[in-house]
């Protein structure tokens, strides 16, 4: 599966807005911001994405790494860790974790142990989507569906209201997926209202040895390294 149906029925390749998204999701660094023309050719006009890349060019890099510390790091409701929001840190979210290093390895692809991110990080997923199997990582999202939307809304009101500059890459993501109705839109209600669940324990298992990939074979690897021609 490579595209979804829209409302009016026409079908739309959501790979280069997944592409794009995975890389303006990562941590800035200078890779980013030497590739921003590239990714804006991939979405010409987005209006979620179009006004990121403009903040991107326009600020000081020290700047953005600090705003995305803050918001993302720093901010609990702000997670960029899809399993966080139905989870926590409990012992459950190890398992979730491996649910998700399970359908990149169905799909031919390992996680790769060595990146600092963890296997449910938002670019990931989009990364895997955009460049590996798109049906795969559609699923992904839309069982973690809550959680997305509520990082929507978390970055909608980040700092005191002002939102964060990265809400238009989420509200991107969000866009490629169906509407929001139902059982989803109650979960995003309670997910406000409570927030993740608090326990904190660790991810205890989660770094097995029983769970490292097998030599060789390739990897999926951090959204700082997508090509920037990809799809």
């Amino acid at each position: 599966m490579r595209s979804r149906r829209t409302r009016r029925g026409t079908q739309r390749d959501v790979r280069p807005v997944w592409a794009v998204c995975a890389a303006l999701l990562d941590y800035p660094d200078e890779r980013l911001l030497a590739a921003l023309d590239g990714l804006e050719a991939l979405v010409p006009d987005d209006p979620h994405l179009q006004p990121v890349i403009d903040h991107l060019r326009t600020h000081d890099l020290r700047e953005l790494q600090v705003d995305y510390v803050k918001a993302f790091d720093l901010t609990r409701k702000c997670s960029p860790y899809l399993t966080y929001f139905s989870h926590g840190d409990t012992r459950r979210r190890g398992l979730a974790l491996v649910e998700f290093k399970e359908a990149y390895r169905a799909a031919g692809v390992e996680f790769d142990p060595d990146e600092d991110e963890l296997p449910d990080h938002v670019s990931v997923v989009l990364q895997f989507g955009a460049l590996v199997d798109t049906a795969g990582a559609l699923k992904l999202l839309l069982d973690h569906r809550a959680g997305l939307e509520m990082l929507r809304l978390a970055l909608a009101g980040f700092d005191d209201g002002l939102g964060s500059p990265w809400w238009g890459v989420v509200a991107a993501v969000c866009a490629t997926l169906p509407p929001l109705d139902g059982d989803d839109a109650d979960a995003v209600r309670r997910l406000v209202e409570a927030g993740p669940p608090a326990e904190e324990v660790g991810l205890g298992g989660y770094g097995d040895p029983a769970l490292a990939p097998p030599p060789g074979g390739p990897t999926l690897i951090s959204s700082a390294r997508i090509p920037v021609g990809a799809p």
